[in-house]
């Protein structure tokens, strides 16, 4: 009876050894996972269905914790990225975002325009370094059989989004009518030089607009004037004579 005893245990002490060891070598190979997954890091995706090209809404995502081992630089992580943006693809409740599925939500404005690419170039020349939201004119020069002509093709086309800034301007993209695309598209392809304007108006100046208006106004006031003076003149001479 006492041997049976010992031996029991004997085996329970064994049991437990080898599950305490089993444990620790568990234990020890989720460690070296963890490791090697890097731990986890929180990324967005849809909370519910959103519509392309809608803009999305901060109650429209969610996020879930990945392991940074397969975190790339097409997840989104900060919730900023999300602010006036829209999808390009519809998105189901769960669907992971990514930035190339995002578009600032200034580039879709109007849906009977059309977004044309203008890139610095030989044949493309920027004056000023433009930014998203300015404005911007559009000169042409062409020599067409030997005549030399510059011109004025476009002026006060919106800009729905720069690329870079002072440092790395890579050149802008304009929101234009869509009959008026090809046009645009064909003067980048046949003019022999293009040169975009920067057209803002900035603090203190006037639209060219507004001067010439004021010019004419100032014009007429001082006919005005010269008219009454000539009359006064004239009634004055007119008087002179009768006496």
């Amino acid at each position: 009876m006492l041997e049976s005893k010992r031996r029991a245990t004997i085996f329970l002490l064994l049991a437990f050894l080898l599950a305490v060891a089993a444990g620790y070598l568990v234990l020890d190979k989720v460690r070296d996972l963890n490791a090697e997954l890097g731990g986890m890091t929180k990324i967005y995706i849809a909370n519910g269905s959103i519509p392309v090209r809608t803009l999305i809404q901060e109650n429209q995502v969610t996020t879930i914790e990945i392991p940074n081992k397969f975190v790339n630089k097409a997840h989104i992580q900060d919730k900023d990225k999300l602010i006036n943006r829209v999808s390009v693809v519809p998105l189901n409740e769960g669907e992971i975002i990514t930035k190339n599925m995002l578009k600032p939500f200034t580039e879709l404005r109007n849906e009977n325009s059309r977004l044309i690419a203008m890139y610095p170039s030989e044949k493309v020349q920027f004056d000023q370094v433009i930014e998203t939201l300015d404005r911007v004119d559009i000169i042409v020069s062409t020599n067409k059989n030997g005549e030399e002509k510059t011109e004025i093709f476009m002026r006060d086309v919106p800009v729905a989004y720069s690329d870079g800034g002072k440092e790395d301007f890579a050149g802008v993209a304009l929101e234009v009518k869509l009959e008026d695309a090809p046009k645009l598209i064909h003067i980048q392809h046949y003019a022999d030089k293009v040169r975009i304007l920067k057209a803002n108006v900035g603090k203190g100046d006037e639209p060219t607009e507004k001067v010439e208006q004021k010019e004419t106004k100032d014009k007429e006031e001082i006919e005005e004037v010269e008219e009454v003076v000539g009359e006064s003149s004239t009634t004055t001479d007119a008087e002179s004579s009768g006496q």
